[in-house]
């Protein structure tokens, strides 16, 4: 019996199995967290995005202006009005009415403040203070301080002194009833604990109950600023002879609405201004308290 032995060549050649498709990887999307998002809405920097409205409202006053819808001699124009503002301060009018009003605000907000925070200070830190106190400056508080200008022009004259005294007395109420909310306020186991440290008394009042305070003084601050401004405009409509308010009420007289609006953006310049420097203030005083600003 033979046997035939094949060559190798002659062999058939395995079966190869067929490639499985290639799979391509899929594509990564790159996630963008939503505050990255936001970021993007809010490149543009705060004071841009802070002055797209009254830019917006300069120009529809300018087009209503323009078309006639508003005339003029009930609102003028804010070319109009750039005029006559360029026109007082290049006389030297509207410095010299700036002047003389800054100086009855800061002597009414001094006057005022030293004032109402004594109070505060007496009232807020002890209970005979506040039984004292307190009721006196709650009942006087009720009273519409505008209508106490007839009083006053009766005891202090129509000069300087009835103008600072309305402008005092607004400001003492606002900043008495923070100050005081802001002692009062004082979480009492951080009296507590100044007392399990051996601190007395004043030690409480300077590192506890002042500090703990300063946050409800500054708003009152703030608060006291605006109503010094509008006590500022009722005081300088008693028989004043200079002053913003002064150029008010000649351009009354005159139908002057071109100057009337320039002595209200002078009165909300220095307000803004007076804001500013209270929240300077507000960031250099109360580092030591981090407070929610936003996202």
């Amino acid at each position: 019996m033979t046997v035939s032995h094949a060559p190798p060549s002659a062999m058939p050649a395995p079966l190869e199995k067929p490639s499985a498709p290639t799979r391509m990887p899929p594509e990564l999307e790159a996630v963008v967290p939503a505050s990255v998002r936001r970021s993007r809405l809010r490149a543009a920097p705060r004071w841009v995005r802070r002055a797209v409205g009254p830019l917006l409202l300069l120009v529809l006053w300018q087009v209503f202006s323009a078309t006639g819808v508003l005339d003029p001699d009930v609102l003028a124009s804010p070319g109009a009005i750039a005029r006559s503002g360029a026109d007082l301060m290049a006389d030297g009018t509207l410095p010299a009415a700036m002047g003389v009003s800054l100086q009855r605000v800061i002597v009414g907000l001094l006057l005022g403040g030293v004032i109402g925070t004594s109070l505060a200070l007496v009232s807020g830190l002890s209970r005979l203070g506040e039984d004292l106190v307190d009721a006196t400056v709650q009942m006087l508080r009720t009273v519409p301080w505008v209508g106490l200008i007839p009083l006053f022009i009766i005891w202090l004259g129509i000069g300087e002194a009835p103008k600072v005294a309305l402008i005092a007395l607004g400001v003492a109420f606002h900043l008495y009833l923070n100050v005081y909310a802001g002692i009062r306020g004082v979480d009492a186991q951080l009296i507590e604990a100044g007392t399990s440290l051996g601190l007395g008394r004043w030690g409480l009042v300077r590192h506890v109950v002042l500090p703990g305070a300063l946050p409800g003084a500054m708003t009152g601050l703030r608060y006291s600023l605006a109503t010094a401004w509008l006590a500022l405009v009722f005081g300088e409509s008693i028989n004043a002879d200079a002053g913003i308010g002064f150029l008010m009420n000649q351009a009354r007289e005159f139908f002057r609405t071109d100057v009337i609006v320039v002595c209200l953006v002078v009165y909300a310049f220095l307000g803004l201004t007076a804001d500013v420097i209270v929240r300077i203030l507000e960031r250099l005083l109360l580092q030591w308290r981090p407070t929610f600003t936003g996202q």
